[in-house]
């Protein structure tokens, strides 16, 4: 799972509350406790220092959300907040300042909210200034009292440079770990909440089924009763019972669905079975949609392809095509689906990919669309919700994206057991009807 490097809302005020604590802790240093710790200050460059760090502050501050919007521009916030940091030591007396250890503050707020890379910059940052300090004090600043100072000073420098080396591992790694059981527990809410809807849709799903089963029967009965009395099929009774078959239909592959995966069966599948499947339920239940069929040249290995299904694999892929259907009429583009299946043999996945020519999805509405319901005038977005939860359970995806030729894409991937053997149970490469291999044909 991949671990984004940003930080929260809270984190941010957190951060900056600490970074403008940092300014005020200088001030009463310089100010109230010069005296009592022995600091050298040179005022005229610090209170340039300062005006310079209240102007940096406040910009920065007030960028707010923006700033640590990207992990580059949180890590240059801290790097010059350290910048400032060595400039009031080396103007408050150098490596002889007893806060010199306060040269750690950025280095561990970059543990915590940044990636590795970001404390190890700092840490070096910090102990390249803090080295040049110590090497460049006076002969005269090494002596306290006829004492050498020399040792205790690079005592002082060596035990900097151990706390920041702890806190670029320890607690970067603890930090780095927590913020992945973070995602981890952010990534399980999300998918309690969509098992929850789609436990709340089943339920209603179930019970609509079974209310229609009755008005079902009674309309086939007066379908039948009004063809008697007008001697003989019409336009309209024939429509009629089209109408009432593809309900029928439906309703019965609800109820076996609704067993299949009660029972939690799934069975090994051959792709050119599953396209069999589609091809028959596009012309029964969907006769007058157009779908150019763009599948693998490489018709053998297509063919051999097994991976593993059960019964809601073909209604999720139908309720993409009826989306794709609608988008077209939408946008008033009386154009082909577009309807790809493509074997990865570096990630031995297949993809089934499905294209319409419509307007297009709103980017704002792309990540939410297959993983939770979304209001929306044309929908709620539960078909799509149906299909990635079917997917999901047979370990594979949904990704939606927008064409950069317009209309949009949903991609489907499935991971793929393993390629049968040509002669295999006497198996054949897949011809479609008509006599069309699998390199191209039109439904």
């Amino acid at each position: 799972m991949r671990v984004s490097g940003l930080i929260t809302a809270n984190s941010r005020a957190q951060v900056a509350l600490l970074r403008s604590l940092a300014l005020v802790l200088q001030l009463i240093l310089s100010l109230f406790a010069a005296d009592t710790f022995g600091l050298s200050l040179q005022l005229d460059s610090l209170v340039l220092i300062w005006v310079l760090e209240a102007l940096y502050l406040g910009f920065t501050l007030r960028l707010g959300k923006a700033l640590f919007a990207t992990r580059s521009g949180l890590f240059v916030a801290l790097a010059v907040d350290s910048l400032f940091w060595i400039s009031w030591l080396y103007f408050s007396g150098g490596a002889t300042n007893a806060f010199i250890s306060l040269l750690l503050l950025p280095i561990a707020l970059a543990a915590v909210t940044l990636p590795i890379w970001a404390p190890w910059l700092l840490t070096l940052l910090s102990t390249l200034a803090y080295s040049l300090m110590l090497f460049s004090l006076p002969a005269e600043q090494m002596q306290h009292h006829g004492m050498d100072m020399s040792s205790h000073y690079l005592g002082m420098w060596l035990n900097f440079l151990i706390s920041a080396l702890v806190m670029t591992t320890s607690v970067a790694v603890i930090a780095s770990r927590m913020r992945r059981q973070d995602a981890e527990l952010a990534y399980m809410r999300e998918a309690q909440l969509r098992q929850e809807q789609l436990l709340a849709l089943g339920t209603a799903s179930a019970q609509m089924a079974h209310q229609l089963a009755t008005p079902l029967s009674s309309l086939r009965l007066l379908h039948d009763e009004i063809k008697e009395d007008i001697g003989g099929p019409s336009v309209s009774i024939t429509e009629m019972d089209a109408a009432l078959s593809r309900c029928e239909h439906t309703l019965n592959e609800l109820r076996s669905a609704t067993e299949f995966i009660r029972s939690g069966r799934q069975v090994e599948e051959r792709v050119d079975a599953v396209i069999r499947s589609l091809r028959q339920k596009i012309l029964l239940l969907m006769p007058q949609t157009r779908v150019d069929w763009l599948l693998d040249a490489e018709a053998d290995a297509l063919a051999r392809i097994c991976i593993l299904t059960d019964m809601s694999l073909i209604p999720a892929i139908m309720a993409l095509l009826e989306n794709a259907v609608r988008a077209n009429l939408e946008h008033a583009v009386d154009a082909e689906v577009h309807l790809s299946v493509r074997y990865s043999r570096p990630q031995r996945q297949l993809c089934i990919g499905i294209r319409d020519f419509g307007p297009g999805i709103a980017p704002e509405l792309l990540a939410q669309l297959g993983s939770s319901l979304v209001r929306n005038p044309k929908g709620m977005g539960a078909a799509l919700l149906l299909s990635h939860a079917s997917l999901e359970r047979l370990g594979g995806k949904l990704l939606m994206g927008n064409h950069p030729e317009g209309g949009t894409v949903a991609e489907i991937w499935l991971p793929v057991l393993r390629v049968a053997e040509a002669e295999e149970d006497g198996m054949e490469p897949y011809v479609a009807a008509g006599g069309a291999s699998l390199a191209g044909e039109k439904a």
